[in-house]
Formats: structure tokens, C-alpha cells, sequence
């Protein structure tokens, strides 16, 4: 009831997800079950080889295992339910059960883009400074920028489910959508979702707008930096250190910032969901692959890997 009127609130939520798209409906079982286990084993093993190699016992590595964990509670919080609807003829999800869902995925989200700012830094100090590269980046000060970034998408999260909690849902009750989020959530309240845009608006300025800034003035250095730089070889050894992280951040912003401005202008098409797998269930299974298809440090590792698991 809301303030005294008959009006029932909704205890459960219609995801519409794929429905419109019935006759592509085991295709996208098959693509989302791959998707998702390719980005479990990619993310879990690349968090066990730096783990067990000590040459790779390194800032940037450290930061590395941390973004592949993140990216599997990012994963996790949207395809094992996405998969359960497809299997299932009424799509649905409880209202706590949307909650703990949105809550999951903000925290691992925005984790994920303060940890990416974290990495700007690494790169910029080990190319910027590089005789100061190990005292700057002290096994402290990783540690605390690491905890400083889930901190940070914790209480994010949190002030975003709180804003969501303080609305009421009373119908119509399907999400347009194959997650619950945030954009069209507040679509279907039938109370005023002022504070709840307040709230968006914030966050969004100080995870994305302060984060992009930074990334942006790290890369700002490190470009000119790298201008520099006299020989060739020099100069393309040192932009390999850091491409790896710029494929990866555009790819996440990109992405990210196209489907929620268009989700803030009105649109929820087929199109924007699609476009919302990329990075809600594809980017969490790139991450490694950036990090590693060209990168000589873990091919050594896998080598030493592989040689020590021959000679057991």
C-alpha cells in the first residue's frame, strides 16, 4: 500500500531478456553457456598461474589477478540467471532476488573501474618514473588501492540499491531487459525517482567522469613519455607495457557509457541488449586474453608451468 492507497506492490519482476527472440532461443543457451565458461576458466587460471609463478609476484600482475576476480563475480551476477529464464517458459525474478542481483553486478562493476584507474597509475609510474618504479609501487600501496577500489563499488552499490529501495513498484512489472538495471527499474516506479536520478547522476560523475579523467592524464604522461623515447624499439617495448590496458578500458567505457546513455534517452531496443552483452558477459571473458595473448611475461610463465608440472 502507498500512503493510503489501494495499490498493491509487486513482489516479482517479468525479465523480457530474449523472449521477443524464440527462434534463436537455443543458439543463445549455447553462446551464454560457452561465453560464461570460457570466462571462468580464462579468469580462473590466470589467477592461479600469477599465484603460483614468483615472477609475476609483480604490481601489475597483482592488480591483474584482482581485475580477473572481479570479472568473475561481474560474470556471475548476470548469466546463471539469464541461463535458468532461458530454460524456463515464465521469465522471472523475485524483487530481492533483483536487488541482490543489481547489487552484485554495481559493486563488481564499479570495483572494476576504480581498479582500472589503479592500473592507469601503475603503468604511468613504471613508464614515467622508472628508477622510482618499486618504491613508489610498494606491496603497501598496491594493497590499499586495491581495497580502496572495492570500497569504493561497495559504496556505490550500496548507495544506489538504497536509492532503488526507496521507490515503489506497482505494475507494470517487466524489465526490458535480461538483467535487472538500474535504468529500467526506475522506469516502472509509480513513485517520483528524483532522488534516485540525484543519486545516479552523482555516482556517475565520480566513478566515470573522475576515473576517465584520470585514466586519461596517466595515458597523457605516459604518450609523452614514450615520445621520448629515441630508438624504436624503446619506444614500441614500452607502448606493449601499457596497450594492454587501453584495449581493455576502452573496451569497457565504450561499451558501458553507449548503453546507458541510451538507456537514459529512452531506449531499451533489442539492439541495446545485445550491445549489453558485450560487456556485461564478453568483456569478463576478453580481460585475459588482452592481458595475455600478447604478453611474453605469461607465456614465460606458462612455459615454467608447464616444464614443472612435466618434471612432477
Amino acid at each position: 500500500m502507498i500512503k493510503g492507497r489501494n495499490i498493491t506492490e509487486i513482489t516479482e519482476f517479468i525479465l523480457l531478456g530474449f523472449s521477443d527472440f524464440p527462434q534463436i532461443k537455443a543458439l543463445l543457451i549455447v553462446m551464454f553457456l560457452i561465453l560464461y565458461i570460457a570466462a571462468l576458466t580464462w579468469n580462473l587460471s590466470l589467477i592461479v598461474l600469477i599465484r603460483m609463478d614468483s615472477y609475476l609476484h609483480t604490481p601489475m600482475y597483482f592488480f591483474i589477478s584482482n581485475l580477473s576476480f572481479i570479472d568473475i563475480g561481474y560474470i556471475s551476477s548476470i548469466v546463471p540467471k539469464v541461463l535458468s529464464n532461458l530454460f524456463q517458459e515464465k521469465q522471472t525474478i523475485s524483487f530481492a532476488g533483483c536487488i541482490v542481483q543489481y547489487f552484485m553486478f554495481c559493486t563488481t562493476g564499479l570495483s572494476e573501474s576504480s581498479l582500472m584507474t589503479a592500473m592507469a597509475y601503475d603503468r604511468y609510474a613504471a613508464i614515467c618514473n622508472p628508477l622510482l618504479y618499486s618504491s613508489i609501487m610498494s606491496p603497501t600501496l598496491c594493497a590499499q588501492m586495491v581495497m580502496g577500489s572495492y570500497t569504493a563499488g561497495l559504496i556505490g552499490s550500496v548507495s544506489l540499491v538504497c536509492a532503488v529501495l526507496q521507490l515503489h513498484f506497482c505494475g507494470p512489472n517487466v524489465i526490458r531487459h535480461f538483467f535487472c538495471d538500474i535504468p529500467q527499474m526506475l522506469k516502472l516506479s509509480c513513485t517520483d525517482t528524483f532522488f534516485a536520478h540525484v543519486v545516479i547522476l552523482i555516482l556517475t560523475m565520480f566513478f566515470c567522469f573522475t576515473n576517465a579523467l584520470a585514466i586519461l592524464i596517466s595515458y597523457g604522461y605516459i604518450v609523452l613519455s614514450i615520445m621520448k623515447i629515441t630508438s624504436a624499439k624503446g619506444r614500441y617495448k614500452a607502448f606493449n607495457t601499457y596497450a594492454s590496458h587501453l584495449t581493455a578500458v576502452s573496451l569497457f567505457y565504450t561499451s558501458g557509457a553507449f548503453v546507458y546513455l541510451s538507456s537514459i534517452s529512452g531506449g531499451s531496443s533489442s539492439f541495446d541488449r545485445f550491445v549489453s552483452v558485450f560487456y556485461t558477459v564478453l568483456i569478463p571473458m576478453l580481460n585475459p586474453l588482452v592481458y595475455s595473448l600478447r604478453n611474453k611475461d605469461i607465456k614465460d610463465a606458462v612455459k615454467r608451468l608447464q616444464k614443472k608440472l612435466g618434471c612432477c
